[in-house]
């Protein structure tokens, strides 16, 4: 059943209750921290990654941030630095940061939803998979380049490179 049968009229449903449902729908540990607000815990292949959902009614926007923690060594900051802009460069939906007082590694995405727009549960359920879909995919060569002394470049050629052949 498509997320979106569970609703009859999403246009009167607050964005995080959807957000709320997928949760449960994924069987994902979540908190409703507030109405406006929601955290969950979605296990990848890597790690687990924290995920924070909050609507902001003022800007209309549906704002999610992935979060995993890291600590890098202090001398390899500068390569973290460079390989994120190597890493931005390549996302066209959300980007990462470094929050360095919380030691997290930050994926960020905004849903405009501008006009009283309604986000579609299919949508949001995309977007939570995206997020999670890109830490995966850049966590090996974040790791390499912070504790492996890999260059930002070689790193990078982790993330991006394609396999051929078969297994």
């Amino acid at each position: 059943m498509a997320l979106s049968e569970q609703f009859i009229d999403a246009g009167e449903i607050h964005p995080i209750d959807l957000v709320e449902t997928i949760a449960e729908h994924h069987e994902w540990e979540f908190d409703r921290i507030a109405d406006d607000q929601i955290a969950m815990a979605v296990e990848g292949q890597w790690r687990t990654y924290a995920i924070t959902l909050a609507w902001s009614g003022y800007d209309e926007t549906l704002r999610l941030i992935c979060t995993f923690e890291m600590e890098p060594p202090a001398e390899r900051m500068a390569a973290l630095y460079e390989t994120l802009n190597g890493i931005n460069d390549q996302c066209w939906a959300g980007n990462f940061t470094w929050w360095d007082e919380q030691k997290m590694m930050v994926f960020r995405y905004g849903l405009m939803l501008a006009g009283d727009q309604v986000a579609s549960p299919e949508q949001i359920d995309t977007m939570i998979n995206a997020a999670v879909m890109s830490c995966e995919r850049f966590y090996p060569a974040l790791q390499l380049v912070t504790w492996a002394e890999r260059t930002p470049q070689e790193a990078l050629q982790v993330a991006i490179a394609e396999a051929y052949g078969r297994a």
